[in-house]
């Protein structure tokens, strides 16, 4: 429960599953990232550091 998914309070149309599917990917995003950080972790440094986000989103391989 990384994200706080049971205090979310979204409930118009398809937007559960459509905040599910962002968070599916981030975390999988994270996971790429070498480190010895805990996945909490690494969710408050992508937030704080602009940087490291950059560094996160350059993990995703070109297709």
């Amino acid at each position: 429960m990384v994200f706080r998914e049971d205090a979310s309070r979204t409930q118009s149309g398809h937007a559960g599953a459509n905040l599910a599917l962002i968070r599916r990917v981030l975390v999988s995003l994270l996971r790429r990232v070498p480190g010895k950080e805990t996945l909490p972790s690494k969710i408050l440094k992508a937030a704080w550091d602009e940087d490291y986000l950059l560094k996160v989103l350059q993990a995703i391989p070109e297709s």
